[in-house]
């Protein structure tokens, strides 16, 4: 058997982390066992449905690595199989039409909320007469197709993540309605529980990994299943994504779309390494840092926690930063340079971006970093309030002075670093002040702060463009 799995987004909104956590588990199982795959986008929701959110999923599972095997199937063609389904569960009596409007259903949850239960549907159309059913229609009545469910009925599988799971028909909120309205004997448009068996049994699907709040669907379905007679596939359902709270995490949480993450600079691979870590551990004495495709081998569902992962902006923080880090220069340089550009800055050489790239990636945790890290390289910073206090130390500007008379007479190019130390010796001992003062009157007066990256490389690197003269003047 060739394992078959899928991702099915529906395209209401952007890819957020917790669709792109469960795209990854399937993408590392279908890897693990040398299967498929797939991805079907379920756009039946036609309100809410756009086309920007399909482009959307499919960059941001690109971005990270997540491509498809297969050509994706788009579930709003396959509309006449749903309702094909449905014709046939009608035909074997197994479904039927339920006229019950609006207001009677809501009557009906009131009352039972109101004798302390929980709300279902009664099945009260369940075994209509035809003459019931033709005064419905002279009413002009619209109907829904419910499916039969039995109360007494018990649904067991075992989900290769928790383990033997039972429900009872009695939980499952009575009949469930497969098709929404249609004032005709047509059918409706079908509904997300019986297009999903549909679909899954169409695409060959082996296994259904998904989120725990998939459960009672699961249950659902394998009754639709059974009722179609199509093969039950394995099911997995794995752990939320959970704030520092305990709950689910959403958009009051701040960033939850993988478009998001990136345009705040987190890498794809900080991120997919970050993912699987939310829900599944790492076996003894393997190193949380990877690449998905070094944990290939060591995805097994037996490692996958049953309890809700809880997202910790620390340990992404971390990974990301580590992902930087390994970077060459060169590497770092070609993820900043678009980042440099949009700011619309004119970049010297490229050797001197390399240098750059290499002076400023230890510093960075985000890729925007590199942003904020390079801005005094390419405009004058604001001089801060410790960076102002160290120029009014005594002796400083005095020093300064000096050090831009001695560059106007012998010019320096900033491509030696030691060079530029052997200036501020000189400078220093000519004016009678420490070189240690001189350095960081030097450091307040480049970067209008007192904290930041090597001084000598920095000042190498602006000396490069000939800006550290025309600042220092600015500053005295």
């Amino acid at each position: 058997m060739t394992v078959r799995v899928r991702l099915a987004p529906s395209p209401t909104g952007t890819l957020h982390i917790g669709t792109a956590r469960t795209a990854l588990f399937n993408w590392l199982f279908a890897r693990n066992k040398q299967g498929k795959f797939l991805i079907r986008i379920e756009d039946t929701d036609k309100e809410r449905s756009k086309a920007e959110h399909i482009e959307n999923i499919f960059e941001g599972l690109k971005w990270l690595g997540l491509t498809p095997d297969e050509r994706p199937i788009v579930q709003s063609e396959r509309i006449e199989a749903h309702k094909a389904a449905i014709k046939l569960l009608l035909d074997k009596g197994l479904a039927y039409r339920c006229y019950a409007s609006e207001s009677e259903l809501e009557a009906m949850r009131a009352n039972q909320i109101a004798q302390g239960k929980a709300p279902k549907y009664d099945n009260r159309h369940r075994d209509l007469s035809n003459a019931e059913i033709d005064a419905f229609k002279k009413e002009g009545r619209s109907a829904v197709v419910r499916f039969r469910i039995n109360d007494q009925e018990e649904i067991v599988w075992n989900d290769l993540v928790r383990g033997p799971l039972k429900w009872k028909g009695s939980d499952l909120g009575g009949d469930m309605v497969i098709s929404r309205r249609s004032s005709t004997d047509e059918i409706g448009d079908p509904l997300y529980n019986l297009v999903v068996v549909v679909d899954d049994s169409y695409m060959e699907i082996t296994h259904v990994i998904r989120g725990e709040d998939h459960i009672a669907n699961t249950a659902k379905q394998i009754l639709l299943y059974k009722a179609l007679g199509l093969v039950i596939p394995n099911f997995a359902h794995t752990p939320l994504i959970l704030n520092s709270e305990g709950r689910k995490l959403s958009k009051r949480d701040g960033v939850t779309s993988i478009n998001d993450f990136r345009e705040k600079g987190y890498t794809p691979q900080a991120m997919a390494n970050y993912m699987t870590l939310l829900g599944w551990s790492v076996p003894e004495g393997m190193n949380e840092r990877f690449s998905i495709e070094e944990v290939v081998s060591f995805f097994t569902f037996e490692r996958v926690n049953k309890a809700g992962a809880k997202f910790d902006w620390d340990k992404l923080n971390w990974l990301n930063s580590q992902v930087i880090h390994s970077w060459t220069p060169e590497v770092l340089f070609d993820e900043l340079k678009n980042l440099w550009v949009k700011e619309e800055w004119e970049l010297p050489d490229k050797d001197w971006c390399i240098s750059l790239a290499e002076l400023i990636g230890p510093s960075m945790t985000l890729l925007n970093d590199g942003v904020t890290e390079a801005r005094p390289f390419f405009e004058e910073p604001p001089l801060e309030e410790q960076g102002r206090a160290q120029l009014e130390v005594d002796g400083v500007t005095e020093a300064i002075k000096s050090l831009i008379g001695y560059l106007d007479q012998t010019p320096w190019d900033g491509i030696d670093k030691n060079i530029g130390i052997q200036i501020l010796s000189e400078v220093a001992k000519s004016v009678g002040v420490k070189k240690g003062l001189l350095m960081k009157g030097l450091r307040a007066a480049l970067l209008g702060k007192m904290q930041g990256p090597d001084l000598m490389t920095a000042w190498g690197l602006l000396a490069r463009i000939r800006q550290d003269r025309q600042r220092l003047r600015s500053r005295i």
